[in-house]
């Protein structure tokens, strides 16, 4: 454990000095030692993938609800897995499973919890992992940021998306020139929710996802849609998001649903959020990107994933197409494409990842190329100042929709490195170096 006292914070500043701020990467492990703080809908499936990692060691379990922590502790040993420290019943318990020999926490809260429990790991000598959104403002965003640079310790925002098949396709292609210079992009997460958001058992705990929509107007979830084209983009290396306005439609989609289904309570109402979030923000680099939030209207799920260049675009819903041209390319030339442009990291784990779960196999991806870098020795492909440039997004949004689509200008949480920084390269990695359970 690192206390931040001044001797601790002292050694922690010189670590820093000689820890690149992008790009950065830490000395090789052995094991990884992993406590989870979340056990709900996300945290369980962390604990089922990570433990098919053979050199990740979950040693510890934590939610607010102890049936959580012994739903997920039955999880370990019916695998034959080693048990976990158990830590539950209080708010602040977490923070005795941070105390612990640990090499990485990785969290699956309520947003509000994520920002804290990273830093307080950071300071903590642990290197943080955490669901999306990393934070809520952006304040909480320059804490991320100044807490890394500090510690040297790594914070990584889970964003799952951008380990998809097609995204990750896309990406490659990018980087090859396929769709020539990219002049925009689009994203969103259009995702019907009504029912789960207001579901007092069993679904978000307390309610909390409901009580977010009940008091801000804007886009509350910005990250899935947002992070694939951001990587394409190359944001916080050779470019960066300069401002966005924002607006929402009004409410009516998610009274029309508590109507439909007896809710007269949240019928009536009256400062939830707007059924539909634009956000338009222009880059450094002159590009343009629309993205979405709706959560509420009854239509097909969609990311959009669009990219735009002056050879061709790719869009991925409501089925993945691609255009070189004036012309749709037909499913065979669809199939040759993905042939010759397929990710290393989906021709490498694609399998596998299919087969332990998780949205597909891109959670998979994700879990296991964090736990390899970490293992390696090897930058994260996301890492803290994309956290914060993503996720700053949304209190930006809050605000312009608030201001009468205000322009906001989007901090620079580079400082300036992002002229130098190098785009992020296509990535693979060798199973042999860590191994996955049972494959």
């Amino acid at each position: 454990m690192m206390n931040m006292n001044r001797k601790n914070f002292i050694a922690a500043s010189a670590l820093a000095a000689a820890f690149p701020r992008m790009g950065s990467a830490v000395a090789p492990m052995g094991r990884i030692r992993v406590g989870i703080i979340g056990l709900g809908m996300r945290g369980k499936g962390a604990v089922k993938r990570l433990s098919k990692i053979r050199d990740v060691e979950i040693v510890a379990l934590c939610d607010l609800r102890e049936e959580m922590v012994v739903r997920s502790q039955n999880m370990l040993t019916d695998a034959g897995l080693p048990s976990a420290k158990c830590f539950s019943g209080t708010e602040e318990v977490w923070k005795d499973l941070v105390a612990l020999d640990l090499d990485l926490v990785y969290i699956a809260t309520p947003w509000r919890w994520h920002t804290p429990m990273c830093i307080h790991a950071m300071q903590n000598g642990k290197h943080a992992a955490t669901e999306v959104p990393a934070a809520v403002t952006v304040e909480e965003c320059w804490q991320l940021v100044d807490t890394a640079e500090q510690t040297g310790r790594h914070c990584m925002m889970l964003e799952n998306c951008c380990y998809d098949f097609f995204e990750l396709q896309t990406l490659n292609m990018v980087r090859q020139g396929v769709f020539g210079e990219l002049t925009h992009v689009e994203g969103a997460y259009i995702h019907a929710l009504c029912g789960l958001i207001a579901k007092e058992e069993g679904g978000y705990q307390g309610q909390w996802r409901f009580h977010q929509n009940n008091t801000k107007k804007g886009n509350l979830y910005p990250t899935h849609g947002l992070g694939p084209v951001a990587q394409c983009l190359d944001i916080n290396r050779g470019n960066k998001f300069n401002h966005l306005v924002s607006m929402s439609s009004r409410q009516a989609a998610f009274t029309a649903w508590a109507t439909e289904n007896n809710r007269p309570e949240m019928a009536a109402l009256e400062n939830y959020r707007g059924d539909m979030n634009t956000t338009l923000i222009q880059c450094a680099k002159g590009q343009t990107l629309m993205l979405q939030h709706d959560v509420s209207t009854p239509r097909p799920y969609s990311r959009i994933h669009l990219l735009q260049g002056t050879k061709g675009m790719a869009r991925k819903y409501p089925e993945p197409r691609i255009a070189l041209g004036h012309k749709w390319q037909s499913d065979e030339q669809m199939k040759e494409l993905a042939a010759k442009y397929e990710h290393p990291l989906s021709r490498t784990m694609g399998a596998i990842a299919k087969k332990v779960g998780g949205h597909g196999g891109m959670d998979f991806i994700m879990d296991y190329r964090l736990a390899y870098c970490l293992k390696n020795g090897l930058p994260l492909d996301q890492d803290v100042y994309d956290a914060a440039a993503w996720s700053c997004i949304m209190p930006l949004s809050i605000d312009s929709v608030a201001k009468g689509s205000e322009r906001m200008m989007v901090p620079d949480f580079t400082r300036g490195k992002w002229k130098t920084n190098e785009p992020l390269p296509i990535v693979d990695v060798d199973p042999s170096k860590l191994p996955v359970v049972g494959m």
